[in-house]
């Protein structure tokens, strides 16, 4: 909730940040995911005001461009996501009042950055409910994924026969593109999670 949006928060949030991309880098781990953050002035407080979309975009480009260079001198990559408010069911399903839901905002303030270490996280479940279009708009993206989720909708759940997403084509349009990081399947388990986890790759290994 308290993302990069808010100026009140940045103080926090960079050093945050900068503690996981020293973990990260000693560990050998490739990225850090950050996050816009929530629209409202006060997350916790809906009747606190919205921060404009077009100034929160400003805020988050402002905390990244400061990021960038040690995430560059640290080869870890930070990787903004994109997440849906139209599942206000359940709060890992979705995330009403997060400013960062509109895949387009979100890719325009990664390429605002300029930085070869600050990427999107490109999560096929949430871009599903918001944008669709998913292979056109990883097409549009190509220069900047940096990470890839997945899960099945609607539910968040596995990569199933119960779900609407056609994965294959998908994770073969990424082939395509030529990406070669992570896909990370980030489902919520409603049987076994092993299974659940072993059909995901099944059906992602192309």
């Amino acid at each position: 909730m308290r993302g990069l949006n808010n100026p009140a928060f940045h103080a926090e949030v960079i050093a945050a940040t900068i503690r996981m991309i020293d973990a990260c880098a000693e560990y050998g781990f490739p990225n850090v995911i950050a996050f816009t953050g929530y629209k409202w002035r006060n997350p916790e407080d809906p009747s606190s005001g919205e921060i404009g979309s077009a100034e929160g975009a400003a805020n988050c480009v402002t905390a990244l461009k400061q990021l960038a260079p040690y995430a560059e001198s640290k080869n870890v990559t930070i990787c903004l996501e994109h997440l849906n408010t139209r599942d206000g069911s359940h709060p890992m399903k979705g995330h009403p009042g997060y400013q960062g839901d509109d895949i387009d905002y979100v890719a325009d303030i990664v390429r605002r950055v300029g930085s070869p270490r600050v990427k999107l996280l490109f999560d096929i479940y949430h871009v599903q409910l918001m944008n669709g279009d998913v292979m056109r708009r990883l097409e549009e993206n190509r220069d900047i994924l940096g990470h890839i989720h997945t899960a099945g909708n609607p539910g968040r759940c596995e990569l199933d026969e119960n779900q609407e997403i056609n994965f294959p084509p998908i994770m073969r349009k990424l082939v395509e593109l030529g990406y070669r990081g992570y896909v990370g399947h980030e489902f919520i388990p409603t049987r076994d999670p092993l299974e659940g986890l072993r059909q995901a790759v099944q059906v992602c290994d192309v």
